[in-house]
This record gives structure tokens, sequence and C-alpha cells, in this order.
């Protein structure tokens, strides 16, 4: 393909409490949901909540109303826990119908992007689980996938080129390059390219009492970043859309480093917050550099 793809970059879940006051305003209007607000800034979301819990369909219809005001945006869905993380007893049947059943308005409105299989580190290359990634991938056939592995054992070209027969997206990430993890990469195996950005806070990545904010923990910095805009250029040129994802949450990180990517992606020009530059002056930088508009300037 020679013509660039649609490039959609957001963050991952917009429901965090440490985001009022940094994210949103204290003073959030009444009624407008987080994700109306984040929808005047990024083009997707990765929504989290459907890993904890299978997606409902009256919240999809939600979501789509609440992101109405920008025609290019679309959601993307973590599958839900049941299939990648807490298999015993097996999911069934009836959770594949759940699951499909509840992201159906968001793929009958045209905003869904893709459903996210997402794996922990200690699903390893196995028979074994070769053989269950088979049978879940087959469960959600039809549907756009990215498959998300942290170990490095799937980093192999049987990978790939299983992938790109069934159009099955691998998912390229960011993380702490520690025992045996995934390293960054740039692989295209399907219509779609999927990428996520984990932080790289190697001292909590492993540590077993260490929470969810504590391990998503870090802003990167404009250098660690810019190896990365030269994968998703030369990515982009091999696929239709591509979605770049921000995981490292905590206090809005992920949402200044969004802007930074789409910023240096040339993606779109946007109004940041006045209470989100104030909170990370960095964002300056992008104002200096382009004439984007600045809430409040």
């Amino acid at each position: 393909m020679e013509e660039r793809a649609a490039i959609r970059v957001g963050p991952a879940g917009w429901s965090y409490d440490d985001w009022k006051g940094i994210v949103y305003p204290a003073d959030l209007r009444r009624g407008e949901h987080q994700a109306a607000f984040l929808a005047r800034m990024f083009d997707a979301i990765e929504v989290n909540a459907t890993f904890y819990r299978p997606p409902e369909a009256r919240h999809c219809v939600s979501w789509v109303r609440h992101v109405a005001g920008n025609p290019r945006f679309k959601f993307t869905a973590k599958l839900w826990e049941r299939f990648t993380h807490k298999r015993d007893p097996e999911p069934t049947v009836d959770d594949v119908r759940i699951v499909r059943e509840g992201l159906a308005p968001l793929v009958a409105e045209g905003c869904f992007g893709a459903l996210l299989i997402q794996f922990p580190w200690s699903f390893k290359r196995t028979p074994e689980n070769r053989a269950w990634l088979a049978r879940v991938v087959e469960w959600f056939d039809g549907l756009p996938l990215a498959v998300e592995f942290r170990h490095d054992s799937w980093d192999r070209d049987e990978v790939y080129n299983g992938f790109h027969a069934r159009n099955v997206a691998f998912c390229n990430i960011d993380q702490p390059v520690l025992n045996g993890s995934l390293a960054p990469t740039q692989h295209v195996t399907a219509p779609l390219a999927y990428v996520r950005f984990h932080g790289r806070n190697e001292a909590n990545w492993f540590r077993e009492d260490a929470g969810r904010n504590a391990r998503y923990d870090y802003l990167y910095s404009q250098t660690e970043l810019r190896p990365w805009i030269e994968k998703i250029e030369s990515m982009s040129k091999k696929v239709n859309e591509i979605y770049v994802i921000t995981n490292n949450h905590y206090r809005g990180q992920a949402v200044v480093n969004a802007l930074e990517l789409q910023h240096d992606l040339g993606v779109k020009d946007v109004v940041i917050p006045r209470h989100l530059i104030d909170e990370y002056p960095r964002l300056k930088q992008l104002f200096g550099r382009v004439d984007i508009a600045v809430e409040g300037a």
C-alpha cells in the first residue's frame, strides 16, 4: 500500500480516579462522559472494563453516543479475562456468545476497531497454549483480532505466518525487557496493526505486591518514543489502519504520551486542556512547535 493507513492514537481506559484534575477538569461538566472528553483529543480508546467483565450491549450503545462528535473515532476492547487469564473452569460457548452480543452495537455502528486478546507473560509458546490460542481465535473469527503476547517465545516466524494466514494482528508492545519478555517489534500480519505502550518501570514490573498504579507508573521521554515513530510510520504503509494505545495510565501519563505520539505522527491538531499543561509543562513544547490551540491560553 502506498498511502499511509488511518492512524488512531489513544489511551487504554478512561475511568481512573487519579485523572481527576489532571486529565479531566476537577469540575467536569455534569453529564459529560469521560470518553466524550477524550474523543475531542483522540480517535481511539481501548476499553479496559471488558477485561474484567463481559461487555454489555447497553453500555456499548451509550459509548457510541458519547463519542458521536468525532466521526473518526473507534473503540478497541480487551477480551474478557475468562479467555486469557482465568480459564479454570474453561469458558463456555455461552461465554463466547455473551462477548459477541455485548460488542454487537459497536460493530453495527462502525465504531469497533479490534478485539485485543491479551495474554500474560506466563502464557508461553507450548503445545497446550498454541492449541488454546487456536480455539480462542476460532471462537471470535469474523471480528478484527489482535493478539498480545508478553513472552518472547512467541516471537517466531511460525507465529507471524500463522497470524497472516488468519488475518490476525500481532500486537507490538513496549514493556520492560526482563526475564524473557518480548522486546519491541513491528510485525504486520493483518490489514490492521496494533501497538501498545506499557511503560518501562522495571523495578515494579514483576514485583508481586506492586499494584496496578505502581506497575504502570512511567512517563516516556520523547527520546524513548522517537524510534517508535519510525516503526509506526513503516507499519502504516502496509495496513489499512493502525491503533497506537498507551497503557501507562498512572496520573494521566498515558494521555501525555498519546498526545506526543499523535503530534509527532502528524495525525491531528487538538485542544490541549490548560490543567493538563499545568501538570505536565512539557506539553507546552507541542504548542511551541506547531499551531495547536491551547484551551485557556
